[in-house]
């Protein structure tokens, strides 16, 4: 039989290596929110100014950095804005920035703004803002800098503008809930992760570390002014929504905006099944030419209850998901 040529059979291996690899269900494959190039797929909304009008350069790209600056502002003057990722809503996935609070606080911003902004998750839709609407109703992660003066003031906190969460199985009612995270002066990169699951845990990370966990957001409370009432129903659950950076009157980079997504298809016959997605979305599978699912799917077999597991049957996943006695 005639062998193939050292360089057919590279390519060959080469060929082959790279479809594992692009097939490689262990392989997170984060998404850049921000593309280190131009505000594509982002929009802004500023208090006081329609869906899109980015107020003398608030939100800008710089030297492969986003930048909230207000170097063209003569004071602040309430102008909280927002700069929405608008291409889709997500449901459980985590969001992640690399930060860093530089220069000097914009005339006439608030005390409590000082070096202080945030990644909003769970927004409501950007064009269902008002124009004088100061936040949208979502649950933020708040990031904040420290005020070099050897007291604590921690990152990564919780505050719930038009919303509400449960913490250690109560109702949390104040506005914002803070963090175990050190405090980070200067103008240093820190990175802060959002680990979200829907209506369900919500847990953050400053530098890889754990510093906060919650569950149920849901709309309630206030801390939002001239807003929709039809967008703010107290008491239902929020299971997803849009991701959006604030404006608040204090200069911050962001080097970094990522998000890995965790629903997806979870059918480990599909061509792009992931090991870590957490919540099945079956619509989404594809599958290779006579490759069957090897998941049911709603509708395709009668289930009785007898069929389901009993007490100690249960799944791993269904016990887990159970209430500690």
């Amino acid at each position: 039989m005639r062998q193939l040529a050292p360089r057919v059979v590279a390519a060959l291996f080469l060929l082959a290596a790279s479809g594992f690899a692009q097939n490689d269900p262990n392989r997170k494959d984060w998404i850049q929110l921000f593309n280190g190039r131009d505000l594509d797929g982002w929009v802004p909304k500023i208090a006081g100014y329609p869906l899109g009008e980015n107020y003398v350069n608030t939100f800008r790209v710089e030297n492969g950095l986003l930048r909230v600056s207000y170097d063209q502002y003569q004071e602040f003057g309430n102008r909280f804005g927002h700069l929405f990722y608008r291409k889709r809503k997500f449901s459980h996935y985590i969001v992640a920035a690399e930060y860093r609070f530089v220069g000097e606080q914009v005339k006439g911003g608030p005390d409590w703004a000082f070096r202080n902004n945030g990644i909003m998750f769970h927004c409501q839709a950007p064009e269902t803002m008002g124009k004088d609407q100061d936040f949208p109703i979502s649950i933020e992660g708040q990031l904040l800098g420290g005020n070099s003066d050897g007291k604590p003031r921690s990152t990564a906190n919780m505050c719930s503008p038009g919303t509400e969460i449960i913490y250690q199985g109560k109702l949390y009612k104040d506005h914002c809930l803070n963090s175990s995270s050190p405090t980070f002066d200067g103008e240093q990169w820190v990175r802060a992760e959002f680990l979200v699951r829907g209506s369900g845990t919500i847990t953050h990370f400053v530098n890889g570390q754990k510093v906060l966990e919650y569950e149920m957001p849901q709309y309630g409370g206030g801390n939002v002014d001239n807003y929709d009432a039809t967008t703010k129903i107290d008491g239902k659950l929020i299971e997803g929504g849009y991701i959006s950076l604030q404006s608040e009157s204090h200069p911050i980079d962001f080097r970094k905006v990522e998000l890995l997504n965790l629903a997806g298809c979870m059918d480990k016959a599909a061509t792009n099944y992931k090991s870590y997605y957490i919540k099945p979305v079956p619509e989404d599978c594809k599958f290779s030419e006579g490759a069957k699912p090897a998941m049911r799917r709603p509708g395709d077999y009668p289930v009785s209850a007898e069929a389901l597991p009993q007490g100690p049957g249960l799944s791993s996943v269904a016990a887990r998901a159970l209430p500690a006695a």
